[in-house]
């Protein structure tokens, strides 16, 4: 079962699933996630599609009565929704994840939680291991109501873990990308990508010195694969990443000159672009050496070939 299984990275995960030989329940309500990302499956006897929230799904108990594993991605998503939708943001992130524990645990059923780098905050460490101290800014500063979400997530899903032996695995994401990535909800990628085939400046946000790790897509199916497989996993939270860091400003710069585009770069204010007081993580490198100890797996895909991929399915 994969919940949210009808987004960019559901969509992927549960394509890889089905090419293993497993049977897929998709649970999605749509709301971010669409149909035409699972169009590949369409058909297929062993793919099923259930259009609905977790928290609303009639079927929900017999589904994971059914199932051996669950991935749990479904969540509100990007950075111009968390700021916009601050309570859409947090119910959701928090509700869907209780629903789906409980149900899991009375089955003894194994989960998968997609977590977030969001969560490790402001820390100015250099990488981030999974054991650091959190540094999230304050509750008056909506930003970071998405990271406090997940958070709670991560603690709910690890007390199932102790009171009632639900197996459980955490993954830390960051920053995946690649085809089917939509930049509607702020996502950078896709973003400049697009600004960039059609000519248009491609907007930074602040001094675009903000540096990220971009993973494919298809590097994060293979690590979330493994996780799935991996017993020695169960009860841990495991970062899942690239470690090659570019900033935002040369992010823009290597679309612009991969794509040869005639594109130019519009530094914007973060003033500008978002509500008053908001903060960005200046740095977003992962520790995975708790990734590749548990399944010798590191993500390969270059950044050159990110774009590549993104820049094709745009053409499409």
């Amino acid at each position: 079962m994969i919940t949210g299984g009808a987004g960019f990275i559901g969509s992927h995960l549960a394509e890889r699933l089905i090419a293993d030989g497993d049977r897929v329940v998709v649970v999605d309500d749509f709301s971010t996630g669409c149909l035409a990302n699972l169009r590949r499956l369409m058909g297929d006897s062993r793919f099923r599609v259930v259009e609905s929230k977790v928290s609303e799904c009639p079927e929900l108990g017999a589904i994971i009565a059914e199932s051996d594993f669950i991935v749990h991605l479904a969540a509100a998503v990007g950075v111009e929704l968390v700021v916009k939708s601050p309570i859409r943001t947090i119910e959701t992130n928090l509700h869907e994840t209780e629903v789906i524990l409980a149900a899991a645990a009375d089955r003894r059923v194994p989960v998968l939680l997609a977590s977030t780098s969001e969560v490790y905050g402001k820390s100015a460490k250099s990488a981030f291991r999974e054991d650091d101290d959190l540094l999230i800014g304050p509750p008056t500063l909506g930003r970071w109501s998405y990271a406090c979400s997940k958070l709670m997530d991560e603690f709910l899903s690890l007390a199932y873990l102790r009171e009632r032996g639900l197996p459980v695995t955490i993954v830390r994401l960051f920053n995946t990308v690649g085809p089917r990535q939509t930049g509607r909800y702020g996502m950078v990628l896709p973003r400049f990508v697009e600004a960039a085939k059609a000519g248009r400046p491609l907007r930074v946000y602040g001094d675009g010195q903000q540096s990220r790790c971009f993973c494919h897509v298809l590097d994060m199916v293979e690590a979330l694969v493994r996780l799935r497989h991996c017993a020695a996993a169960r009860g841990e939270v495991v970062n899942v990443g690239s470690q090659s860091e570019v900033t935002v400003a040369g992010l823009a710069a290597q679309v612009i000159s991969q794509l040869r585009s005639s594109s130019t770069i519009e530094r914007v204010p973060y003033e500008v672009a978002y509500p008053p007081g908001f903060e960005d993580m200046r740095r977003r490198r992962p520790d995975i050496s708790k990734l590749i100890r548990l399944t010798g797996f590191t993500p390969e895909r270059t950044l050159s070939e990110i774009i590549t991929s993104v820049a094709a399915e745009s053409g499409e």
